[in-house]
């Protein structure tokens, strides 16, 4: 390779490269005919009959099939070939927004024991560098270059790494497949060298005992992943010696692992879509027993804090937005000795806390934003809220690792403000600006503007929609839209300032994100209303949103563009076939859009966990609900917007056969002329490439496509 090729250029190269496409059709400009699946019959069985999938064969579990390889290659070069032909705005795009990152950037170190921890990149690298400053003398130890571990791999990523209580060493995940299934290694950080400790097939929890000998991880069901044994590993030990201290018996939940936030305790947490059970263990007392701190409930959730010989808990007991309550540590496991502390509103979700030895800090989500209160121990009635200027904006705990301080460190964002690190007196009101995430170019915050509207669903209720603009755009119907929205799971869509979406925004992009129902954002009823039999909902409020903006002239409804991944995904799909002549196109990233198929195989992984979010198909009244608004099954003879589709070969969350075949299923349907792209990443999973410079470049791959559709190439 030459050595003067630009950083997009050089991209390029590999992307093509490891996507293995036919580069003698980039070169040559031309765009083949898209590939055609072949179809094969295969009936889909359940209780409440059979149906007919032509396109099943496109799965392959072992992801070897020559025949279904050569299918996603010949997408990928069918991809390739269609791309090429606005490849200078590509590489426009790439520099463009990888030019807006300070390349060199690093964390805002905390403080911890003997050291200050912090993460930095180095200019050029892909991977971040994670180190610490010793507080005596200032000197830096790296802890992991993760730069040097990725060499020679097309994908890896650390996914957690956690410094053992005497600070000596370091445990840390890896993946390097992008299937989420990590593997344990121990660093001595004194010698800089790993021990011979390695554990597999794991989730991406850990937690320390107090000894430093004893560590605990999560096992996963090799054929599932669900999470479902506690290990505890005994350094120097072989990993068949591993002990389980816990087993989950129902599979529709999750595991996590975590270590109290003052270090007392280790701390399993096993949780549902409506449920959560705690156990706890004396971190110093590694060989006692797990005790529960409440037994689970269907219908019951917590969540717990340990603090001065006292449990906080955040509960929905009698609190669908949650409450706070507390118990001391001796008198767990059982919920009727819980304590009032903080009452139920009915206009707050609780979204978590923090305690302080003299304050309690709430981040909390009322009027469709997510704000911090804090309130003094002392003196309740006294609490107060961090104040904002602007109309939409996001205020998130940072890192704080101590409880005997009065100083709260905190995030604040919002879609032109990038985001600002302080740290807070609680006791003076004293801020001190800690870092604001540097924007390189001509970027200023002054010359854009954000907005909060309120859009009107097809049941009459409000949903809050974000915006963001340049300064002096008409607003005269004309405009080009791009919407994001996810609405599932509870997961909240925070107006958060995000660099990349600028070169849209700069180039005449109304951007909106639409807080739809199957969020969180105005309260724990706001996601019931989005999920199971009120699935539904989540697609009729997005496509409300788009409608809104077009009647109140922000944009032309010839120009409404709409993305979103995973469960994102599905709603781009299921939006795809409910209204497709109202947007120019829609992206769709890693979508689950095989609802009933996948739902119905309990082999799939993550599948038994998601009941509670969509239902289990193997009850009638949900299969026929699930059916009715599937994107792959309810594709049909009609014509479609155009299609950007992504996929990761080797994804753990949405399998890669499910956008592949929804893709194959719509060549065969759609009426229209309009391009259908699928992309199938064949080295990465579900988060898409794991180094931050081609995680941009697939940004401007993406707004490349959707430039060009309507005549802006530059």
């Amino acid at each position: 390779m030459q050595k003067n090729l630009t950083l997009s250029q050089t991209l390029l190269a590999i992307l093509l490269a490891t996507s293995c496409l036919n580069i003698s059709a980039v070169i040559a400009n031309e765009t083949p005919t898209p590939p055609v699946a072949v179809k094969q019959p295969y009936t889909v069985s359940s209780p409440h009959g059979d149906r007919q999938d032509p396109y099943y064969w496109l799965r392959d579990d072992s992801r070897t099939s020559p025949t279904v390889l050569d299918y996603l290659h010949r997408e990928n070069d069918y991809f390739a070939a269609y791309a090429s032909k606005y490849q200078p705005l590509t590489d426009k795009l790439t520099d463009e927004i990888i030019g807006r990152i300070k390349q060199d950037d690093s964390s805002v170190p905390y403080s911890e024991g003997d050291y200050s921890y912090y993460s930095r990149y180095e200019s050029g690298k892909e991977y971040p560098i994670y180190a610490r400053k010793s507080l005596k003398d200032g000197s830096e130890q790296v802890m992991l270059d993760v730069n040097k571990l990725a060499e020679g791999k097309d994908y890896y990523r650390v996914a957690n790494w956690l410094v053992s209580p005497d600070q000596n060493l370091l445990a840390y995940l890896e993946d390097s497949s992008g299937r989420r299934q990590y593997t344990l290694k121990i660093r001595d950080l004194r010698t800089g060298k790993d021990l011979a400790d390695q554990l597999t097939g794991l989730s991406g929890s850990l937690a320390w005992a107090a000894d430093n000998q004893t560590l605990y991880v999560i096992q996963n069901d090799p054929v599932t992943l669900l999470s479902t044994t506690v290990l505890q590993h005994k350094l120097g030990n072989k990993a068949a010696a591993a002990k389980p201290v816990y087993q989950e018996p129902d599979n529709s939940f999750y595991l996590s692992l975590a270590n109290s936030r003052d270090n007392s305790y280790v701390v399993i947490t096993s949780e549902s879509t409506v449920s959560t059970e705690i156990r706890v263990q004396p971190s110093n007392q590694p060989q006692t027993a797990f005790k529960v701190l409440a037994p689970r409930q269907r219908d019951f959730q917590y969540d717990a804090e340990h603090h001065q010989g006292r449990w906080i808990i955040k509960t929905d007991w009698q609190a669908p937005n949650f409450r706070l309550m507390t118990v001391d540590s001796n008198k767990i496991g059982d919920r009727a000795k819980w304590q009032p502390l903080l009452a139920h509103d009915e206009q707050v979700f609780i979204q978590d806390f923090i305690a302080f030895d003299n304050y309690l800090a709430i981040s909390e989500r009322s009027d469709g934003l997510r704000r911090i209160k804090v309130m003094p121990w002392q003196s309740p009635d006294k609490a107060y809220y961090l104040a904002s200027d602007e109309a939409a904006y996001v205020t998130r705990f940072e890192k704080n690792p101590e409880q005997n301080t009065d100083w709260l460190r905190y995030s604040y964002t919002s879609l032109t403000t990038p985001e600002t690190i302080y740290t807070l007196n609680m006791k003076t009101g004293d801020k001190q600006l800690l870092k604001q995430t540097e924007v390189l170019g001509d970027f200023d915050s002054a010359n854009y503007v954000t907005e909060r509207v309120w859009a009107t669903a097809e049941d009459g209720v409000k949903i809050p929609v974000s915006l963001l603009y340049r300064k002096g755009l008409p607003l005269d119907g004309t405009a080009p839209l791009y919407q994001y929205a996810y609405g599932s799971y509870g997961s909240s869509s925070d107006p958060s300032f995000r660099s990349t979406v600028f070169s849209l925004v700069d180039r005449g992009f109304v951007y909106a994100i639409a807080h739809i129902r199957g969020g969180q954002e105005m309260g724990r009823h706001w996601y019931e209303d989005g999920k199971l039999l009120n699935k539904v909902n989540t697609f009729t409020d997005y496509i409300a949103v788009t409608d809104y903006l077009v009647a109140k002239n922000y944009v032309a409804k010839d120009k409404v563009f709409g993305m979103g991944g995973s469960a994102g995904g599905l709603l781009m799909g299921a939006v795809a076939n409910m209204a497709p002549d109202k947007y120019r196109a829609l992206v769709a990233h890693v979508p689950f859009v095989d609802v009933v198929t996948t739902m119905l195989d309990e082999s799939i992984p993550l599948t038994t966990n998601e009941f509670d979010e969509w239902g289990n198909p193997k009850e009638k009244a949900y299969y026929d609900y699930m059916l009715a608004y599937s994107p792959y099954d309810q594709v049909s003879k009609q014509a479609y917007p155009a299609l950007y589709v992504t996929t990761g070969l080797y994804d753990s969350q949405v399998q890669y056969f499910e956008p592949a075949k929804w893709v194959a299923k719509l060549r065969t349907h759609k009426t229209d002329q309009n391009p259908l792209l699928f992309k199938t990443n064949m080295e990465a999973g579900h988060g898409g490439k794991s180094g931050r410079f081609s995680r941009l470049a697939e940004y401007a791959q993406e707004y490349a496509f959707i430039l060009n559709l309507i005549g802006i190439n530059q």
